[in-house]
């Protein structure tokens, strides 16, 4: 019998996570045939996701229906109910968390308030009131790669708490992000603690890019390089990941149990017709990354997908590719920017939506 596609990116050293969850996955016996059959090793979650989960679904009425007994805001209720989903979630995962390397893999994330994504003191706050909430090993926190995001997070890897850096799209906050992951690593340990149980991704978005740079490409009359711009880039962040994790300065906490803070490529599900459904997928399989995939892209692996390790392949192209954006006037640091405000709105407004619903909920009992 032919192995499972999915399963098969993993002997490229790249692990594959779920970016979905909701009660009926976890019920149904269907995330645990994910692990089993697919190789799946990991769960991300969005307030978006919850928000479809919560407002598409009766499995929460009873646990909100209790919650609105009580005093807590609709902002309290929602992260009552993910913080149940995300442990239960996380039980399944233990056998992966404690395999091989413990704690290489296993881990299920829960997004602070989109709310917060521009308040430091405040997100470093939550982030460490849902990491002792939710008690389990194999948590990560998102914190979004905001500016005002990037204290959080080192305040947050200072404190030993598992992050997952999310909402990225350009290189340099990128690294920046891995420069607030490096330092609150040695805060941890020159305050004292050990630092080999902590670990990190950083997530870099990617159709989201090329949706908003495509139609510029056009107008450029670069057309050749459409869907093209988001591969580059990720090409181009794991040469800064290779680079940041290396050396010195890196290898003295290596020394003291540091784990490398991983690239996952996230948002990989095509939004273009005419590009192939697991285009992303395919383009970046590499070593020691991790890919988030929708539970649609998934399946279409499993039915056409293409394992190779694409990673490293044509870095010259990447490189060259960028070049021909920046000659043509297009400012690919602008546009990335550009992608993280929006994505903080486009978080936001779906939680809006969940809490309205809850409130909903709440006035029918």
């Amino acid at each position: 019998m032919e192995t499972n596609k999915v399963k098969q990116i993993h002997s490229f050293g790249q692990s594959i996570w779920l970016d979905f969850i909701d009660r009926e996955i976890i019920k149904s016996g269907n995330l645990k045939k994910l692990i089993d059959e697919d190789g799946v090793r990991g769960v991300t979650s969005n307030p978006a996701i919850f928000e479809k989960a919560i407002t598409s679904s009766s499995d929460y009425d009873d646990d909100i229906r209790e919650l609105s007994d009580s005093d807590k805001t609709n902002e309290e209720i929602f992260f009552a109910l993910a913080i149940k989903d995300i442990q239960n979630a996380t039980k399944l995962f233990e056998g992966v968390y404690n395999e091989g390397v413990v704690g290489a893999d296993g881990y299920v994330s829960l997004e602070v308030s989109p709310f917060l994504a521009l308040k430091t003191k405040e997100t470093a706050a939550q982030a460490e009131d849902l990491w002792k909430k939710v008690n389990r090993k194999n948590v990560m926190i998102k914190i979004p790669g905001t500016k005002p995001g990037l204290e959080a997070i080192r305040q947050s890897i200072a404190k030993g708490i598992n992050i997952n850096v999310t909402l990225l799209f350009g290189l340099p906050r990128y690294e920046e992000v891995t420069e607030a992951y490096i330092s609150g690593l040695e805060d941890h340990l020159a305050a004292g603690h050990s630092i080999g149980h902590i670990s990190s991704v950083a997530s870099f978005f990617l159709s989201r890019i090329d949706v908003l740079v495509d139609p510029i490409l056009d107008e450029k009359g670069l057309g050749d390089l459409k869907g093209e711009i988001a591969i580059a880039s990720a090409k181009k962040a794991y040469e800064i990941y290779k680079r940041v994790f290396s050396g010195p300065r890196w290898e003295k906490l290596v020394a003291q149990g540091a784990k490398p803070q991983r690239l996952l490529w996230a948002s990989t599900s095509s939004k273009n017709p005419a590009f192939k459904d697991t285009k992303y997928v395919e383009a970046l399989i590499g070593a020691d990354t991790v890919d988030t995939v929708p539970l649609e892209t998934i399946e279409a692996f499993r039915d056409h997908g293409i394992v190779a390790n694409t990673l490293e392949q044509g870095l010259d192209k990447a490189t060259e590719t960028l070049n021909r954006l920046k000659k043509a006037g297009i400012d690919i640091d602008q546009i990335t920017q550009q992608l993280e405000d929006e994505g903080i709105e486009k978080f936001n407004k779906p939680f809006e939506k969940l809490l309205k619903a809850i409130e909903d909920q709440k006035a029918k009992v």
